[in-house]
């Protein structure tokens, strides 16, 4: 987040991250109810995110109706990507808080090598097909990340310096950057339809003070904190993750850096068990015959994954351009413009309301995510040409 508001300035990070993050909140409600109402029409218990989509398609208006044969793998498509980039940003934060450590007390190495190192750990935390024994290290993560929480902010609040050395607004060429960012910081699509899909009563989700709203309030706020904070504390020179900002010869930032690096190691498996399940279950499980291999197979489709987003993370190892790449290319089409047009699909039958307002903020909603995704995509792959070429 310090990163993110760098090339934003602290005024403009401020506004657009509250901006960007009641649209996200939003967005996430009509889509989730738009979900629950063709539950209710086709009388099934649930619908995956991807078959709501093709339902949507298929209620909604005639213009839609030529996608349909492509709904569902499309939607899924963007959903196993995302993920699968965003094991590849976690590939390279690994082998960069490693690296930090390991040049302090041994020879200096480039990234590219670590990532080699981390390689046989990343294969034998995916190789574990159990969400249920995921959930167990996942809570080790977080206790993990919640210290790790704590000497962050006490290493940020130690000697700031004047905040007029900071920029309040930044340049406008800039702001796709920050775009990207932000959205990979706060669009977790994959997660909360996981959690509501899996709660007692998934109604208490959505109401006014309900899991959705209260938890993306308190993610908010603390993205908020550690950005404006992060930069007051680092300007220009805060790095794709603030943990990197840590000192490199202090025991208590080495052993936080050691922390977080446990903490994204078994994150990894966690996203990436979304891409290896929409891969293996809905895809490629059906083409294998001989049910005796159904496991085997899983697991090669499982390190194919980890190679190929090792393979992406050697070609590019800098972490803020690659999650701003993930959160614009991705997490534009995902959180910001299938959920408006979901509810414009599911209300073509009953109407858009007086004046059809309904109709004209979802069509908004809709520009403001292609345009965001397309300028942010454009300028991240810029960006990267002009670092590596």
């Amino acid at each position: 987040m310090p990163a993110a508001f760098a090339n934003a300035g602290y005024v403009n990070g401020l506004l657009l991250t509250i901006i960007i993050g009641f649209i996200a909140v939003h967005n996430l409600h009509i889509m989730i109810d738009s979900m629950y109402e063709l539950c209710k029409r086709k009388r099934v218990p649930y619908l995956a995110f991807s078959d709501a989509m093709t339902v949507g398609f298929e209620e909604g208006p005639p213009v839609f109706k030529c996608i349909l044969p492509i709904a569902k793998p499309f939607v899924d498509g963007f959903l196993a990507f995302y993920h699968f980039g965003t094991c590849c940003v976690y590939v390279v934060f690994i082998a960069e808080s490693i690296k930090q450590i390991i040049d302090e007390y041994s020879v200096v190495l480039d990234v590219r090598l670590h990532m080699c190192f981390i390689l046989l750990p990343l294969f034998l935390i995916f190789s574990i097909r159990n969400l249920q024994i995921l959930a167990t290290f996942s809570s080790i993560a977080n206790l993990l990340l919640l210290v790790g929480f704590g000497v962050i902010l006490y290493y940020i609040f130690d000697d700031l310096p004047a905040i007029q050395e900071r920029k309040p607004f930044e340049n406008l060429n800039k702001l796709p950057i920050f775009f990207g960012t932000i959205l990979f910081a706060l669009e977790a699509i994959g997660v909360i339809l996981a959690i509501e899909e899996n709660m007692e009563t998934p109604k208490a989700f959505v109401r006014r003070c309900g899991t959705l709203n209260l938890g993306m309030l308190i993610v908010l706020g603390l993205y908020m904190i550690m950005g404006f904070f992060g930069y007051w504390k680092y300007g220009d020179t805060a790095l794709g993750s603030v943990t990197l900002n840590l000192s490199q010869k202090a025991i208590l930032a080495q052993v936080t850096k050691i922390f977080f690096a446990i903490t994204i190691w078994i994150s990894y498996a966690l996203q990436g068990y979304v891409t290896a399940n929409i891969l293996w279950n809905k895809y490629l499980r059906k083409r294998v015959k001989d049910a005796g291999k159904y496991v085997l197979f899983e697991l090669l489709i499982r390190g194919a994954i980890v190679l190929l987003t090792f393979a992406l993370a050697i070609v590019l190892p800098d972490l803020s351009l690659f999650l701003s790449l993930v959160g614009a290319f991705c997490l534009s089409v995902l959180g910001l413009i299938f959920p408006p047009l979901l509810q414009i699909c599911v209300q073509y039958r009953t109407g858009y309301g007086k004046w059809k307002l309904r109709l004209i903020k979802n069509l908004f909603l809709v520009t403001f995510g292609a345009v965001g995704g397309i300028v942010g995509t454009y300028v991240s792959i810029t960006e990267i040409v002009q670092a590596y070429a």
